[in-house]
């Protein structure tokens, strides 16, 4: 079972149908993920709402309009994605953001090459 895929799924799926919050499972990664998301401005924020489950609190523009255009998940745990410092991919020009794992937590792709370390390519957030 594919957590990180679970996660982002339920999002996108609530981003659709313009639900203003999704539930999701309260696990480290989930944490990790949601606070990247807040800090980029893709999401309005997000609570501990019961010891094992994560409300979000989703963004959208004053017509309706979504904030998140698309979440996708890029290594899966069939098919590992690994890149290098050097190798870290821009999305969009720099308006989308690339999450990795790494020796040092989560980070975005900016992150990742302003400390120059490589890892997991996870998923992919415009």
């Amino acid at each position: 079972m594919d957590l990180i895929s679970n996660t982002l799924t339920k999002i996108r799926n609530a981003n659709k149908t313009q639900n203003p919050t999704v539930l999701i499972p309260n696990i480290n990664q989930n944490l990790q993920i949601l606070h990247i998301l807040k800090k980029e401005g893709f999401i309005n924020s997000y609570s501990v709402r019961e010891p094992n489950v994560l409300q979000i609190h989703l963004k959208y523009q004053e017509n309706k309009k979504t904030v998140l255009m698309n979440l996708k998940r890029i290594s899966t745990p069939g098919r590992r994605i690994y890149v290098q410092a050097k190798q870290i991919p821009i999305l969009f020009g720099g308006l989308g953001i690339y999450i990795l794992s790494t020796s040092k937590g989560l980070l975005t792709n900016k992150e990742a090459h302003k400390y120059n370390i490589g890892g997991e390519l996870l998923c992919s957030v415009w």
